[in-house]
């Protein structure tokens, strides 16, 4: 009987971000400007990486940007439009074939943008702190191996999780206390014991955290020493707007997602949680185009040029 009503169950409701109807349009201009300026951000910065020969050196740096760049894109695009076309429709419903490959593809963007950022960071610990080897220990071999790998991962890591989303029956709810098919929601609502899910939740997702968080603050401690070891104030300068912008967006990205998963589910409401989804999934995607353009001299050169060329 449990099975024949699972079956029943082929779709889900998204709750959203507001039940009420007087702000569901102002909602829908505001997230549909910030993905319009998102996509073009990320977008345009991949073009003029790929346009500009000056954005070519250090290789490293503007390939693992302009890869950042992509993945913020395919995160936003993964959550944003459906976001977008339930805050025009009553009835929010998403299947249960949809969800699945929403959460599939959210996981491989989350993750593979986790070792990016990890990759990104032992860039910076290279270039600071071996600037004479880095030339030969972060070789374009090398570069192509981490953004393959980082890639692989995060494929890797939703597919295991996917997996194991096969094994929940839902009987009972189908109402998603988001805006997006997210693990902990289906969890929540499952007829199936989910103790098995929330393991592998802890273990894989867990790891990685710590792997990932691990690295970058190894890799910044050891620059943040060789920085106060400087004793000119130019090379200090230049040390924080070498590795400045990349620390602000590893911040923002690690600390939200912290924030979210290391405090005790009974301690977030569902309307929190939804909130600090939106920042990571959303916000930051928007800001990092932005971050790493101000921070920049060589993309605000390059920006500038292409400015005065047109006008």
């Amino acid at each position: 009987m449990e099975k024949e009503n699972a079956t029943l169950l082929s779709e889900f409701v998204l709750l959203g971000l507001t039940h009420q109807p007087q702000w569901k349009i102002p909602l829908f201009l505001l997230f549909l400007g910030v993905y319009f300026i998102t996509v073009t951000g990320n977008l345009g910065l991949i073009a003029l990486i790929w346009k500009d020969p000056h954005l070519h050196i250090p290789i490293p740096m503007y390939l693992f940007l302009g890869n950042l760049a992509f993945v913020d894109a395919w995160l936003s695009t993964t959550v944003t439009p459906k976001m977008l076309v339930n805050l025009l429709t009553e009835k929010n419903v998403i299947s249960l074939t949809e969800c699945k490959i929403q959460f599939f593809s959210f996981v491989v963007s989350v993750t593979t943008e986790c070792f990016l950022l990890t990759a990104m960071a032992y860039d910076r610990y290279v270039a600071i702190c071996k600037p004479l080897l880095y030339p030969v220990i972060m070789t374009n071999t090398l570069c192509i191996r981490l953004l393959v790998l980082s890639l692989i991962g995060g494929f890797l890591h939703s597919t295991l999780h996917e997996c194991f989303l096969f094994r929940l029956t839902f009987c009972n709810s189908n109402i998603i206390h988001h805006f997006y098919c997210d693990i902990m929601p289906l969890l929540k609502i499952s007829c199936t014991e989910p103790s098995l899910n929330y393991l592998i939740i802890f273990i894989f997702s867990g790891s990685i955290q710590a792997f990932t968080i691990g690295t970058v603050l190894a890799s910044y401690t050891f620059v943040l020493i060789t920085i106060l070891k400087k004793k000119s104030a130019k090379g200090i300068r230049k040390a924080f707007s070498t590795c400045g912008a990349h620390l602000l967006s590893v911040s923002l990205y690690f600390g939200s997602l912290l924030f979210m998963y290391l405090l005790p589910s009974s301690a977030q409401s569902d309307d929190q949680v939804m909130m600090d989804s939106l920042f990571y999934t959303v916000i930051i995607p928007l800001l990092n185009p932005i971050i790493y353009s101000l921070r920049n001299k060589q993309v605000i050169d390059s920006v500038t040029k292409i400015f005065k060329r047109n006008i």
